[in-house]
């Protein structure tokens, strides 16, 4: 769920984000870890985003 709020926060700057479970387990498991990708050349919006908060 948390996840899925900072994939929302990006793709609302204009950045394509996608979730990948970092431990393997399928999307939805509660406990398990995600990483949020965003393309290479976007990062630098994503520091200004986070930077904001």
């Amino acid at each position: 769920m948390v996840a899925e709020m900072w994939k929302e926060l990006f793709e609302g700057e204009g950045v394509p984000a996608r979730i990948l479970p970092v431990s393997g387990l399928p999307i939805g498991q509660e406990s398990a870890e995600y990483s949020i990708l965003v393309p290479k050349d976007k990062e630098h919006v994503i520091r200004d985003v986070l930077r904001k908060l």
